[in-house]
């Protein structure tokens, strides 16, 4: 399991353990913290909209050209956000932390 550090839409941040290998939006739903992830993790909703820390963003590989467009189009788009289906947990990343972005 990896710590995952992840900042809810109250703001209020919660250490929570993920396992290596899962994307994180599993992690997201699984502990019901109102992630919808509508498409499943297919890339095409946006619904499990997440900002990166800063610190950790250049650690995680850059988003594929169809997920940069999606964000775009995001009206809380920022240059840290990510797609938390796009994004696996492996053990390097233990500690990161992620914002629950706003609903769109």
């Amino acid at each position: 399991m990896t710590k995952l550090v992840v900042v809810d839409r109250d703001g209020v941040e919660h250490e929570v353990e993920s396992k290596s290998g899962l994307k994180i939006m599993e992690t997201l739903r699984e502990l019901d913290y109102g992630v919808a992830a509508v498409c499943g993790g297919m890339c095409s909703c946006a619904t499990c909209h997440v900002y990166v820390d800063r610190d950790w963003a250049d650690r995680i590989p850059a988003p594929m050209s169809d997920e940069r467009e999606l964000l775009s189009e995001l009206a809380h788009f920022q240059a840290n956000s990510r797609l938390s289906c796009q994004v696996e947990m492996t053990d390097s990343l233990a500690g990161m932390r992620v914002t629950i972005a706003p609903d769109e």
